[in-house]
This record gives structure tokens, sequence and C-alpha cells, in this order.
């Protein structure tokens, strides 16, 4: 039995595909079309457009917001922090890389730590588990989980 042909002594390249290499082309493209799907909305934005500073979405400006939301006080916004020898308001309608935004929302003057996604969605330490478009949203979220018990007064040390 040589290599071009099988224990019956047909020739190999007439018995047709086998089944490993169906399996192995049926996954390739199951894996491709699944890595398609996922990163299609991450590619769907112009990659030449920035991304501002601000941390919301492209073409908006940063959050802000004050209102009573059930009975407490919410206040948010975005401000961009630019280091020491940054460009100023070059840096910030650019969207550069050296423009950090700093997120502050406080519920009853008391700080939320929240935090930004790669999604652009925000989370809380209140509410980890979910996640929300707005920091206004993400506030309120906060405020429906407390009910009627108060925020640490300064944020817990880590790592200390």
């Amino acid at each position: 039995m040589g290599r071009t042909r099988d224990a019956t002594g047909t020739a190999a390249a007439r018995r047709g595909v086998s089944r490993r290499i169906v399996l192995r082309s049926v996954f390739t493209v199951g894996v491709t079309a699944g890595t398609a799907a996922a990163l299609g909305p991450v590619l769907a934005g112009d990659p030449d457009e920035p991304v501002p500073a601000s941390g919301k979405a492209r073409g908006t400006e940063p959050e802000r917001f004050a209102e009573t939301y059930r009975g407490r006080e919410i206040r948010g916004a975005v401000t961009v922090v630019v280091p020491a020898g940054g460009r100023g308001d070059a840096v910030r309608a650019a969207g550069a890389a050296d423009a950090v935004p700093h997120l502050d929302v406080r519920v009853d003057g008391r700080p939320l730590h929240i935090m930004r996604r790669a999604d652009g969605s925000y989370v809380s330490d209140v509410n980890h588990y979910e996640s929300f478009p707005t920091l206004l949203a993400t506030a309120r979220a906060a405020v429906d989980e407390l009910g009627s018990a108060q925020l640490a007064a300064a944020p817990p040390r880590h790592g200390t």
C-alpha cells in the first residue's frame, strides 16, 4: 500500500472528500462568521475619525447633569484633564491620547465610583453587574439599587 492507494488498492485521488476535511471546513467557516459578527460593530465606525477625549460617542458633547431622582440629588460631569505641556483646546478638539477623561458623579454630594467600559458604556460600584449607556442612567440605577442607604463618604483605599 503506497501513499497514493488506500487499503483496498483504490487510488486516493478518486476517493472523494474525507469527513475530516468537511468538518475542518465547516469549523473554519463558523469561526470566521462568529469573528465577523463580533467585530462588525467595532469595525463599522470610521477609522479616520478621532475618538473624542470626553469618553462619549463620536460627535457628542461631554455629558453633564444635575437632577433630583427619587428624592436623591444626583450630579455628574465628564471633564477632560490635559497634562502639563499639553496643547489645551487643540487636545480637547482632536481627542488626542494625552487628554484623559475624568468622570465625576455624586449622589447626595457623595462620590459614586463609575468606570467606563471598552464599548463606551458605564458600570458603577453599586451596580457592577449591568452596564448603562450614559452616566445619568448609571447614576439613576445606583439610586434605585441603594434605596435608602447612603454611599460611603470617601472612596475606599486600595493597596495601602
